[in-house]
């Protein structure tokens, strides 16, 4: 009998795909339009799959889609963060 996979299970799957292609586009030479695109599905889907990879295996698609976007909250919040912090720094060493 077939195991029907969950959610999280289902969208690491794709991310893992979406990585691959992203890398092929990026890694080919012919067009610049390619690359352009093949960076964007690298980046989208290396932010996500930082997300769908800390899911719990059981969990629900909306209980998924909430935690995706407290996770990709958390994520952004750090980088802003970082970002306000690195003229402080800065000064700090001077």
């Amino acid at each position: 009998m077939k195991h029907a996979r969950s959610f999280p299970e289902r969208a690491e799957r794709v991310l893992i795909a979406a990585l691959l292609v992203g890398i092929a586009l990026i890694a080919q030479r012919i067009n610049i339009v390619l690359f352009k695109t093949g960076l964007g599905v690298l980046v989208v889907a290396t932010f996500l799959q930082i997300a769908v990879g800390n899911l719990p295996k059981e969990a629900s698609l909306g209980r998924s889609l909430v935690l995706i976007a407290v996770i990709l909250a958390i994520v952004a919040a750090v980088f802003a963060i970082g970002i306000v912090l690195v003229p402080v720094l800065s000064q700090m060493g001077r």
